[in-house]
């Protein structure tokens, strides 16, 4: 769903001719995605195995590059490069607030004018349903300090990824010459209900996506995902 989503968005903006750089790529499923379909994409990915497979995924004639490189430092980009710049995992796995401006900095920087950007993050309160209570684990996060007393939730490298508010999210873009153009909680209730997703048939999962498209930006709505996703213009 969080894919299905995303892609939604992108192409709500994606035009023929642009220049597509895939920040923080791992092995491509969405830089292949859109190179298969005529776009020429750019990715950068840490981490040296992830790099293997998305050079032994990448097919003949498909207009895509990989280099190894941090998100949060991109200098081997020129600045205002491309029209659309993706930070789709890197936010997952950033655990101090300079690191994320930092990485949200570089993503700004090596867009255009007037480029779109879309800036993945994971959300604490489902996390806190799902890991905290569902599994019965809330009393040992409590414990370890990952939860406070207002159910803020704290990360460290070893727990995998951070977990945001929007709030927190609203905060970091604050920094920046920025415009929002969607908010939009990409897997909303589809976590919490992933037995039921996977057991409708055709007709009922087109029905739920109708719908989970038709709410999944409704601000009552999006504190409850998962995943959200963060679409902005560069001013």
């Amino acid at each position: 769903m969080e894919y299905l989503t995303t892609m939604r968005y992108i192409h709500k903006y994606l035009t023929p001719g642009m220049g597509v750089l895939e920040i923080g790529a791992g092995t491509g499923r969405y830089a292949h995605a859109l190179a298969r379909e005529g776009y020429r994409v750019d990715a950068v990915e840490l981490i040296p195995h992830n790099i293997q497979v998305f050079n032994s995924n990448t097919e003949p004639g498909e207009g895509v590059s990989i280099r190894q490189g941090n998100a949060t430092d991109l200098s081997f980009i020129d600045d205002e490069t491309y029209d659309m710049t993706l930070l789709l995992g890197p936010l997952y796995h950033l655990y101090t607030e300079e690191e994320k401006i930092r990485a949200l900095s570089e993503a700004i920087r090596v867009t255009k004018r007037g480029g779109i950007m879309y800036a993945a993050y994971c959300i604490g309160d489902a996390a806190i349903y799902t890991s905290g209570f569902m599994r019965g684990d809330i009393l040992m996060l409590a414990e370890k300090g990952l939860i406070d007393d207002h159910f803020n939730t704290y990360s460290n490298p070893e727990d995998l990824f951070e977990l945001h508010r929007k709030e927190d999210i609203d905060g970091m873009m604050a920094n920046f010459q920025t415009q929002r153009l969607h908010y939009v909680a990409t897997d909303l209730m589809t976590n919490h209900m992933r037995e039921t997703v996977d057991g409708m048939d055709d007709e009922m999962f087109a029905m739920y996506l109708r719908y989970h498209f038709a709410v999944c930006e409704r601000e009552d709505m999006v504190g409850i995902t998962h995943h959200s996703l963060d679409v902005f213009r560069k001013t």
